[in-house]
């Protein structure tokens, strides 16, 4: 599979040869939703409480008589058909919203978002990519002169410079590769890689 190598204007200067196991593997919509889904429920902390019947203070009398009133019968305010009432089932802080993913599953799907991430011209090589200063406005104009606007930066190495820089552009997220994941891949409309991050992606899925 050829990749575009990009130089500093963001204009393909040449091409590079990339491994088919990560850049040519065919689209499997399936597996990639199951995989995306898996990785956004596994980040989710799971601890938000709702309050039962049992939990909620208010008294224990029955707020008016059984028979007579027209209304229909109640027991106690707390009911869960009442307003301010308990919840018939409550969310729990301990609950667990995890999906078990297998590790080929997991490759697998990774490959496939970044082959037709290629297919769709989404994704380019650079031989480096970094700034001279911790400074938000270097990168900024950087990634302007490169035509770009929302992108990924996928390191070998993450550089202090570019990783300080890049905190204030919420369009923009640097990743070293073993910290890059399938919710980022799909989210950006472009994924930068540089050539050393390249090497040690394919090194891994040998």
């Amino acid at each position: 599979m050829e990749l575009k190598l990009l130089n500093e204007q963001g204009q393909a200067a040449s091409t590079l040869q990339a491994s088919d196991v990560l850049f040519g593997r065919e689209y499997n919509e399936a597996l990639v939703h199951q995989v995306v889904t898996a990785y956004a429920a596994n980040a989710r902390s799971g601890n938000r409480k709702q309050k039962g019947r049992s939990e909620i203070a208010k008294s224990t009398r029955k707020p008016f008589r059984q028979k007579g009133t027209g209304n229909a019968r109640a027991g106690m305010a707390s009911s869960p058909l009442w307003r301010g009432g308990g919840k018939i089932f409550p969310n729990t802080p301990d609950e667990n919203f995890s999906q078990k993913v297998n590790r080929k599953m997991y490759r697998a799907g990774v490959a496939a978002i970044l082959s037709q991430l290629a297919r769709e011209d989404r994704l380019a090589i650079v031989e480096s990519f970094s700034v001279e200063a911790p400074k938000t406005r270097l990168l900024s104009q950087k990634l302007k002169g490169m035509g770009l606007d929302s992108v990924l930066v996928i390191t070998d190495e993450m550089d202090e410079n570019l990783f300080l820089s890049s905190r204030n552009l919420h369009q923009v997220l640097v990743l070293e590769v073993n910290e890059a994941d399938p919710v980022s891949l799909v989210r950006f409309p472009k994924v930068l890689v540089t050539k050393g991050a390249l090497a040690k992606m394919e090194e891994a899925w040998q």
